[in-house]
């Protein structure tokens, strides 16, 4: 027992580590380009398209590498060891604001951003792929997730329940200061969580470990279409989500006029974990497919909520319906992961191959990122769009784009990652004919391997 919560609390530890970064980006970086960095919108949206771009072809390319990877530590577990530094220097110098001209600050924004953005995904995809070989239990691969997302908006709540306050004590006012004293405080603490991670972490063999070759690898993506439906709904829910708090910053100040609710309002972000901790339970009783959907569904009705809650002028019904969308989108943001695991299983009982790395590369950290990007870059195009100018009173043509920006581009993209969940139903209750049939061909693998 004192092994298993060691585990869980370390799984969850690897989560905190990456958000005591990611999370400062995903919040903020828009608002910290345009009003701080002072980077257009419209050249911010530019920054974030190419560096999710970037992922089209870092992701599957760390995939690859995990699979071929081979040591004394397993395939997963090293990276957190190898990568954690490195992400959390990136961290720093991406808010750093050098002196530089309009051109200087675009290409030295580009270059920092896609840097930390590749080195999230080297260090984050692990924290995935990892899940497969800590059991092989699916109710504790449930179990292992909602930890994981229990460290991930614990991290998110910290963060932003800090870090405002923490850049204008430490920049006395100046922003610019402030974010290069208190970015490099996380990134301390951000390494020496996934080092905790590296040292508790074991890596179960699940069969003879050997480097996959790149053809290997990816016929594990060959007619796996429970990986594709996560793949999609998991893309179209970051983008979702990302848009949903990258323009909340503006959305409290300009529309609201209230900026000073700004940090309370993200934090609530932290009130998912009901439905996360939750979430082994209602597994238990209900499918998952149907949790997933009804999430989804309850968070398109969110945004709607807030719509109402504008349209009346009324703060109690915006809050309400901000606070039950980060209640009801917990699930969402948590089953992909779980279910990324039995995706890998039905690739190995589907073609004879376990690509664990490649496909929770793709299906989890190519989305989570380039969600991040298109879910930043949207709205970004949408303020350029509607002639946003930083730290001005906005006009109602700017006031109608933050507004579309913060309410219905993640109600559409809400709505599309609803549709292909309708489809996972059948392949869930594969779940338990493929576990078993594995342990039949894994045992028999063994029992070759022995006598040979």
């Amino acid at each position: 027992m004192k092994r298993s919560a060691t585990i869980r609390f370390s799984y969850a530890s690897s989560e905190i580590g990456g958000q005591l970064i990611f999370c400062v980006i995903s919040f903020y970086l828009l608002k910290f380009y345009t009003d701080v960095f002072g980077i257009s919108a419209a050249t911010a949206g530019f920054i974030l398209l190419i560096a999710r771009c970037m992922d089209a072809v870092d992701a599957p390319l760390w995939g690859i590498v995990f699979d071929k990877t081979s040591s004394r530590w397993g395939k997963s577990r090293p990276w957190f060891l190898w990568l954690c530094a490195p992400f959390a220097l990136a961290g720093v110098l991406t808010f750093w604001t050098p002196p530089l001209g309009q051109h200087g600050k675009m290409i030295y924004a580009l270059a920092t951003y896609i840097a930390c953005s590749v080195l999230y995904t080297g260090i984050n995809t692990p924290v995935t792929s990892i899940l497969s070989a800590l059991t092989p239990d699916s109710r504790e691969r449930v179990t292992l997730t909602s930890y994981r997302m229990f460290g991930s908006k614990a991290g998110v709540l910290f963060v932003n329940l800090t870090v405002l306050k923490l850049v204008s004590v430490l920049g006395h006012g100046n922003s610019r200061r402030g974010f290069m004293l208190v970015m490099p405080i996380y990134a301390c603490g951000s390494v020496v969580l996934y080092l905790i991670a590296f040292r508790n972490l074991k890596e179960r063999p699940i069969a003879k470990p050997r480097p996959l070759a790149i053809r290997e690898s990816c016929a594990a993506l060959r007619g796996n279409a429970p990986w594709l439906i996560i793949f999609l709904s998991s893309l179209f829910f970051w983008i979702a989500f990302i848009a949903r708090i990258t323009t909340a910053p503006y959305f409290f100040e300009y529309v609201l006029r209230r900026p000073d609710l700004t940090s309370i309002a993200n934090s609530l972000d932290a009130t998912s974990l009901i439905s996360i901790l939750l979430l082994p339970w209602l597994c238990r009783r209900i499918s998952k497919r149907t949790l997933w959907a009804v999430s989804l569904f309850g968070s398109v009705l969110a945004q709607a909520w807030i719509h109402v809650g504008v349209a009346d002028h009324s703060l109690a019904n915006v809050l309400a319906g901000w606070l039950f969308g980060f209640i009801i989108s917990g699930i969402a943001l948590a089953i992909p992961f779980s279910v990324l695991s039995e995706s890998v299983d039905f690739g190995e009982w589907k073609t004879g191959v376990r690509a664990a790395g490649l496909l929770t590369a793709i299906g989890a950290a190519f989305c989570l990122k380039a969600g991040s990007g298109l879910g930043g870059a949207i709205p970004a195009w949408i303020l350029g769009r509607f002639n946003y100018v930083p730290n001005v009173q906005q006009t109602a043509r700017s006031i109608a784009g933050i507004d579309i920006s913060f309410i219905w581009v993640p109600a559409i993209f809400y709505a599309m990652a609803l549709i292909p969940v309708l489809f996972y139903y059948r392949y869930e209750w594969l779940e338990g004919k493929i576990r078993d049939e594995l342990a039949v061909r894994r045992a028999v693998a063994a029992e070759v391997s022995t006598s040979v």
